[in-house]
C-alpha cells in the first residue's frame, strides 16, 4: 500500500524537482544557444571566405584588365603611327576660308526692358466710387507712378540700344579688320610675296590636327621666289615616341603587372616609318594648301632636337631629306604606298638607315641657303640674329605669330599694321587650357603703360577671347603687373620675348641704345624734369644689410612685395620691389629666397637706401592663381625676423593677422627718424581689392 508524502518533505521534494527541471531547461537553452552560434559563425566563416575569393577574383580580374587596357592602349599607339599618313591625306586641305571668321552679332535681346510698364486700370478704382474721391486720387498717384517708371523704362531702353550698337559696330569692325588681314594674307601669297608665303604655309602646317600625341610641329622656313619653292626645316618626332613595351599582362603569384619588351628591330623599323609617313604628310599638307599655285617644289628636312652623339652636344641631327617637284607628288597614291620606299626610292629622298642611333644625312637644301630678300624665320644662329628695335613693323609682327606657331598653336597676323589693335590671333589647341588668344604687340622703347594693358583686357572681353598676351621691346611698371594680376592677361617683356625666341629655335635681340648696358639689360635712365638718378650702391659686396624674413602658419600662398616711399608715395614705379621687379635701382632693397625657415625674404641695407626715401613698406597679398578663392583668414601667426648678414637674428617683429575678405594687408614700415635709425611701426591696414587697390594707395597707376 502507498504512502502519499505530505508536510515539509514533499514540498521540499517538489522544489528539488521543479529546480532540476528549471537547471535541465537552462541548460538545453544554453546548450542550444551555444550549437546556434556556432552554426552562425560557421556560415559567417563560409560566407567571409566566399566574399574573400570573390574579392580576390574581382581583384585579379581588375589587374589583368588593367594590364589588357594598358596593352590596348600600346596597341593604339601603333596603330596611330602605322596609319599615320592614311589619316593625314584624309583631311580637308588648308584654305585661307578656315581663317576667316562670320560676321555675325548677336541680336539685340534687351530683356525685360523691352516690356512697357503696366497703367493702372481705371475700373478698378471706378469700383471703389469715383465721388469719393480717394480712389481718384489714388489712380492719378499710381498713373503718374507708372508714367514715370515708363519714361525711366524707354531712357533705359534707348540707353541700352546705344551702347549695343557701339558694341555691335565695334564688333563687326572687328571681324571685318581680321578678314581684311586674311585677304590681305592671300593677295601677298598669290602675288609669291616671300613673307606672306612662309606665313600661310606655316600656319597650314600647324593647323593639321592628324598629328599623334607627342610629334613636336617646330619649323623653321624659307620660300625661293624664282624657283616656287619652300625650303623648310621641319622637326621630326625621338625614339621614344614608339612605344619600348610590346604588351602588359599582370602576375598573380606577385601581385604585379610586367611588360613584354618590344623586339628592337621591330621599334626600329616602326620609328624608321614613322619618319618617312611624317615626311611624305609635311610635304602633302604643303602641296595640298597651294591654293594659289605658288608651290612648284618643297626642299624638305626633318631633324630631331636631341643629344650628337659625334660631339655629345645636343643639336639638330637631320634624319631624312627630300626635294620634290609637284607632278612628281601629285602622281603617287599615298594611301597606298610604303612610306619608307616612297620616300627613298620613288622620291629619291634620303633616309637614316639607324635613325634610334641618330645616324645623320646631308640635308638637300636649308632655309639660309635661299637668297636674300627672302623671310627666312629660325635660320642659323651664327649669322647676326635681327634686331627687334631695328626691324620692320609688319615683320615683327610675322615674327611675334611665328613665336605662337613654334610652341605648338595656331597664329596668324590680322593686320598689317602697328596701331595698337589685334596684331596677331592665336588659337591654342589645348582641350583644358587653351582657346583663342588675343595678342597685342608693342614695339615700344619705353615703358608700357597701363592704359595699353586695359586697353588689351577690354579687347579680350568684347572678342569673347580665353586669354589676351601684350609682346613688346621693352617693359612693364608695376602698375601694369598689379591689373594683369588675376585676370587672363599675359605681360611678354623684351628680355623674356628673346628667351621665348631662343628657345623655339627663332632669332632676335634687343640692340643696344642709349640707356641699354651691353648685356641687353634695361637701365634707369631719367627723364627730363624728373631730378638726378638715384647713387648706385653695390650691395652684393657690402656686408652692411639686413635680411627680413617673413614667416606665418596657413596653407594660402602669398606674394610679399616691399615699396621703398617718401611719406606715404611711393618714389616710383622702379622702387616697388615684387614678384616681377626683383630689387630697385643700386641694389639696396631685392627680393631673396627664404632660408632659415622663412617663406618670404627681403635683403635690404639701409644706409644705402636713396637719401630721399623715409619709409620701407612691407606688405603682402593673396596669389590669385594659387589660391584665386582665398582671403588672408589663414595668415596668422605672422612675424618678421630681423638678421644680420651673417644671419643671426637680431630681433623678431609681430604684424597684424589677416581678415576675413582681406586678400591684401600692410605688414608694417621701418621709418627713418632724425638721427639716421630706422624705426618698425607695426602696419595692420588690409585691402579687399587685393594687390592692385593697395599700391593704388601708395601712388602706383593702376586705373
Amino acid at each position: 500500500m502507498s504512502r502519499r508524502a505530505s508536510g515539509l518533505v514533499g514540498v521540499w521534494a517538489e522544489a528539488q524537482r521543479q529546480q532540476q527541471r528549471q537547471q535541465e531547461a537552462q541548460h538545453r537553452a544554453s546548450v542550444q544557444q551555444q550549437r546556434q552560434q556556432e552554426r552562425r559563425q560557421r556560415e559567417y566563416e563560409r560566407d567571409a571566405a566566399r566574399v574573400h575569393r570573390e574579392q580576390r577574383a574581382a581583384y585579379r580580374q581588375s589587374r589583368e584588365a588593367d594590364a589588357r587596357q594598358r596593352s590596348q592602349e600600346l596597341d593604339a599607339r601603333v596603330e596611330a603611327l602605322t596609319g599615320l599618313l592614311a589619316a593625314g591625306c584624309a583631311e580637308p586641305p588648308f584654305r585661307t576660308a578656315a581663317l576667316l571668321r562670320e560676321e555675325r552679332i548677336e541680336p539685340f535681346a534687351p530683356g525685360a526692358l523691352a516690356q512697357p510698364v503696366p497703367m493702372p486700370d481705371p475700373a478698378r478704382y471706378q469700383a471703389q466710387g469715383w465721388r469719393r474721391g480717394q480712389a481718384q486720387a489714388a489712380y492719378q498717384r499710381d498713373w503718374d507712378a507708372a508714367q514715370l517708371a515708363e519714361n525711366d523704362r524707354r531712357r533705359r531702353l534707348a540707353d541700352y540700344r546705344e551702347r549695343y550698337e557701339s558694341w555691335a559696330r565695334g564688333g563687326l569692325d572687328e571681324v571685318r579688320a581680321h578678314n581684311a588681314g586674311v585677304a590681305d594674307l592671300a593677295r601677298g601669297v598669290r602675288a609669291g610675296e616671300p613673307d606672306a608665303v612662309v606665313e600661310y604655309f606655316s600656319a597650314a602646317l600647324y593647323a593639321a590636327s592628324a598629328w599623334p600625341e607627342g610629334f613636336p610641329r617646330r619649323l623653321s622656313c624659307a620660300y625661293d621666289r624664282g624657283a616656287g619653292q619652300l625650303v623648310l626645316d621641319w622637326e621630326l618626332p625621338a625614339l621614344d615616341v614608339v612605344p619600348a613595351a610590346k604588351s602588359v599582362r599582370y602576375v598573380a603569384s606577385t601581385d604585379e603587372e610586367r611588360e613584354s619588351a618590344r623586339p628592337v628591330s621591330q621599334r626600329r623599323a616602326l620609328y624608321r616609318d614613322a619618319l618617312a609617313q611624317s615626311v611624305l604628310l609635311v610635304v602633302r599638307d604643303l602641296f595640298a594648301a597651294d591654293e594659289f599655285g605658288v608651290l612648284q617644289s618643297v626642299a624638305l628636312n626633318g631633324f630631331v632636337d636631341d643629344v650628337d652623339p659625334a660631339t655629345g652636344r645636343r643639336a639638330e641631327i637631320f634624319l631624312a631629306t627630300v626635294m620634290v617637284d609637284r607632278p612628281s607628288f601629285q602622281a603617287l597614291n599615298l594611301t597606298q604606298v610604303s612610306a619608307v620606299d616612297c620616300l627613298t626610292e620613288a622620291l629619291r629622298g634620303q633616309l637614316s638607315a639607324r635613325p634610334d642611333q641618330r645616324a645623320a644625312v646631308r640635308p638637300v637644301r636649308r632655309p639660309q641657303d635661299v637668297g636674300s630678300g627672302v623671310l627666312s624665320h629660325g635660320a642659323d644662329a651664327s649669322a647676326e640674329e635681327p634686331d627687334l628695335f631695328a626691324m620692320d613693323p609688319i615683320e615683327f609682327e610675322a615674327l611675334v605669330a611665328e613665336l605662337f606657331r613654334a610652341r605648338g598653336m595656331g597664329a596668324v597676323t590680322t593686320q598689317r599694321s602697328n596701331d595698337g589693335g589685334v596684331d596677331v590671333e592665336a588659337v591654342d589647341p589645348d582641350p583644358i587650357s587653351g582657346g583663342r588668344i588675343i595678342v597685342q604687340v608693342k614695339r615700344y622703347r619705353n615703358t608700357v603703360p597701363p592704359t595699353a594693358v586695359r586697353d588689351l583686357y577690354g579687347t579680350v572681353q568684347g572678342a569673347g577671347a580665353n586669354k589676351g598676351v601684350l609682346v613688346t621691346t621693352s617693359g612693364f611698371g608695376p602698375g601694369s603687373y598689379a591689373f594683369a594680376q588675376g585676370k587672363p592677361l599675359t605681360l611678354v617683356s623684351g628680355a623674356e620675348l628673346v628667351e621665348l625666341l631662343h628657345a623655339c629655335g627663332l632669332r632676335g635681340r634687343l640692340g643696344e641704345r642709349p640707356g641699354r648696358g651691353p648685356s641687353g639689360t634695361l637701365v634707369d635712365v631719367p627723364a627730363a624734369g624728373q631730378g638726378d638718378p638715384e647713387p648706385e650702391s653695390d650691395s652684393d659686396s657690402d656686408s652692411d644689410f639686413n635680411v627680413l624674413g617673413m614667416t606665418w602658419t596657413g596653407s594660402v600662398v602669398l606674394d610679399v612685395c616691399a615699396l621703398v616711399c617718401a611719406g606715404s608715395r611711393v618714389l616710383d614705379d622702379d622702387h616697388f620691389v615684387f614678384f616681377n621687379n626683383r630689387e630697385i635701382p643700386g641694389g639696396s632693397v631685392r627680393m631673396v629666397p627664404g632660408a632659415l625657415g622663412d617663406r618670404a625674404a627681403v635683403r635690404v641695407a639701409f644706409d644705402a637706401l636713396p637719401p630721399r626715401a623715409d619709409r620701407l613698406v612691407l606688405v603682402a597679398s593673396v596669389d590669385p592663381e594659387a589660391n584665386p578663392d582665398a582671403d588672408l583668414t589663414g595668415f596668422t601667426d605672422a612675424g618678421i625676423r630681423l638678421r644680420d648678414a651673417s644671419g643671426t637674428e637680431l630681433d623678431r617683429l609681430e604684424v597684424s593677422d589677416g581678415r576675413v575678405g582681406e586678400t591684401a594687408l600692410v605688414l608694417g614700415s621701418f621709418r627713418r627718424r632724425a638721427g639716421g635709425d630706422w624705426d618698425f611701426v607695426v602696419g595692420g591696414k588690409g585691402y579687399r581689392g587685393g594687390l592692385e587697390e593697395l599700391v593704388g594707395d601708395f601712388g602706383i597707376e593702376v586705373e
